[in-house]
C-alpha cells in the first residue's frame, strides 16, 4: 500500500546519502526505520496497560519464588 511521507530536507538529503552509499533504495531504509520503532512503540504500550492493568487490580504480580514453585522449579533453585 502506497504512503507519502514528506520528511526535512535533512533528513531526506541523509537517507539518500545512505541509499547511494549502499546501493539500496530509500523505502528499504523507511520500512526497517518504522518496524524497528513499530516493535519499540508496541512493547511501551503493552507494558504500559499492564502496569495499568495491575494498578486496576485487574492484573496480579507474582514473586519469582512464586513462579518456581507453581511450575515446580522450587528444589532446582537450592
Amino acid at each position: 500500500m502506497p504512503i507519502s511521507v514528506r520528511l526535512p530536507n535533512d533528513m531526506e538529503q541523509r537517507l539518500s546519502e545512505l541509499a547511494t552509499q549502499t546501493g539500496r533504495k530509500k523505502s528499504f531504509y523507511i520500512k526497517e526505520a518504522l518496524m524497528n520503532y513499530l516493535e519499540d512503540l508496541e512493547d511501551i504500550y503493552y507494558a504500559e496497560k499492564t502496569l495499568a492493568d495491575i494498578k486496576a487490580g485487574r492484573e496480579r504480580v507474582i514473586s519469582m519464588r512464586e513462579m518456581e514453585k507453581s511450575l515446580g522449579l522450587e528444589e532446582a533453585r537450592d
